[in-house]
C-alpha cells in the first residue's frame, strides 16, 4: 500500500498559532544572535544551542499535536512523580549549580532543567483534578488536595533556590483555583494564607541578595551600582530604542554588556534597544495573536480537561511575559523569569513547543468534532 501524506490532519493544525510561534522564535534567535556579536569571535555557542532545540522541539511539537490530548490525563500523573524524583534528585550532587541555583543536570553539551517538566505535568494533573471533580472541588478538603499537589514541588523547587520558578508554578495554581472556586470565603482565606506565606518567607526563606533585589525595586537609586544596576541599564536600552531602533548588533548598552543575562531575562531589553518601537510593537502583536488562538482552541475545547489545558497555559505563558518584560522596564522586581519562545534556554523552549504541540491537538480534536 503506498504511503499517503496525511493532508487532511495538516489541514486541522492551528498554522496561525504555528506561525506565530515560529515568529516568536526568530525574534529570539535574532536577538540572541546579536547579543554573540558583541562577545566577539566564537561565541556563538548558545545560539546554535538554541537552534538545536529548535530544530528537534518544533517536530515533537507537531507530532504532539497527532496524538490525543486525553492520553495527558494519565501520562500526567506519571510524569508529575517523575519530575519530582527530578526535583529531590537534583538537589544531591548529581545536580549542577548555575547562577547559584542546584537546579540543573549538566549532561555536558547541554543542560536541562527539571522544573521545566514539573510545569508541563503539573498543568496535566491540575487538569485532570478540575476537570473530574470540578463540582465538589470548591469544597475545602478538595482544595487543600490541589494546594498540596503544588506545595510539594513549589518547596522542592524553593530550596533550590529558584524563587521565579516557584513563582510560576504557583500562578498555575492560582488560575485554576481562581476557575472553579465559587465562595468568596475561600478566596478570603486563600489571600490570607498568601500574605501569611509571604510575611514567612520574608523572616525565614528569602537570603539578602533576594532581599535586596526588593529594596531595588522600590529605591532603584538605592544601589545604582550594585542591585539596582541591571534594571537601571535595561531601562536606558529600553528608551534608547526608540521608534526604529539601533540596528540588529548596533545597540550600545547590549553590545558594550552594559546588561547582564542579556540574551535570557533581559532579552527584551535587547530586542526594544535593536529593533525600537516597531519591533516591541510586532512582538506583543504576536503575542497578542498567541493568546487569541489560544482562546479559541479553549472555547472550542471538546470537554473540560482541554479547556482547563488550554486556560492553565494561557495563564503559564501570560505569567512569564508579565513579568519578564515588567522587570525590563523597572516595574518589577528581578525574578529570572524568562520571555516565552524569545530567552535563550533549550529547557524552556522545549517546554513551550511540547504544551503548545498538547494544545494543538485540543484545536484537532475540537475541529473535528464540530466538523469545521
Amino acid at each position: 500500500m503506498a504511503f499517503r501524506f496525511p493532508v487532511k490532519f495538516l489541514a486541522k493544525i492551528d498554522w496561525t498559532l504555528v506561525l506565530a510561534i515560529v515568529f516568536l522564535v526568530l525574534f529570539g534567535l535574532a536577538a540572541i544572535y546579536s547579543v554573540a556579536l558583541g562577545r566577539g569571535a566564537n561565541q556563538f555557542g548558545e545560539f546554535q544551542k538554541q537552534l538545536l532545540w529548535l530544530v528537534y522541539g518544533i517536530p515533537i511539537m507537531l507530532v504532539l499535536s497527532f496524538i490525543d490530548y486525553r492520553l495527558w490525563r494519565t501520562i500526567g500523573w506519571v510524569g508529575y512523580l517523575v519530575s519530582l524524583v527530578a526535583l529531590v534528585v537534583v538537589l544531591t550532587p548529581l545536580g549542577s549549580v548555575i547562577n547559584g541555583a542546584r537546579g540543573w543536570f549538566n549532561f555536558g553539551f547541554f543542560s536541562f532543567q527539571p522544573v521545566e517538566l514539573t510545569k508541563i505535568f503539573i498543568i496535566f494533573v491540575l487538569a485532570d483534578v478540575c476537570s473530574r471533580y470540578s463540582r465538589t472541588l470548591y469544597k475545602f478538603s478538595n482544595l487543600i488536595f490541589m494546594g498540596a499537589l503544588v506545595a510539594i514541588p513549589i518547596g522542592l523547587v524553593a530550596v533550590q533556590p529558584d524563587f521565579g520558578s516557584a513563582m510560576v508554578l504557583f500562578f498555575i495554581w492560582l488560575v485554576a483555583f481562581l476557575l472553579i472556586v465559587k465562595d468568596k470565603w475561600q478566596v478570603i482565606i486563600i489571600l490570607g494564607t498568601m500574605l501569611a506565606l509571604v510575611a514567612v518567607a520574608w523572616l525565614l526563606v528569602l537570603q539578602p541578595y533576594q532581599k535586596d533585589r526588593i529594596y531595588s525595586f522600590l529605591d532603584p537609586a538605592r544601589d545604582p551600582l550594585g542591585r539596582g544596576y541591571n534594571v537601571a541599564q535595561s531601562v536606558i536600552a529600553v528608551g534608547g530604542g526608540k521608534f526604529l531602533g539601533r540596528g540588529l548588533g548596533f545597540g550600545s548598552q547590549s553590545q558594550l554588556k552594559f546588561i547582564p543575562e542579556s540574551q535570557t531575562d533581559f532579552i527584551f531589553a535587547v530586542v526594544a534597544e535593536e529593533i525600537g518601537f516597531v519591533g516591541v510593537f510586532l512582538l506583543l502583536s504576536l503575542f497578542g495573536l498567541f493568546f487569541y488562538r489560544f482562546y479559541r482552541i479553549a472555547s472550542n475545547a471538546p470537554d473540560d480537561f482541554g479547556l482547563f489545558i488550554a486556560l492553565l497555559t494561557t495563564g503559564m505563558v501570560f505569567f512569564h511575559i508579565f513579568i519578564n518584560i515588567g522587570m525590563c522596564i523597572g516595574l518589577l522586581p528581578v525574578t529570572g523569569i524568562s520571555l516565552p519562545f524569545v530567552s535563550y534556554g533549550g529547557s524552556f523552549l522545549l517546554t513551550m513547543l511540547i504544551l503548545t504541540g498538547v494544545n494543538l491537538s485540543i484545536y484537532r480534536y475540537g475541529v473535528a468534532i464540530r466538523g469545521r
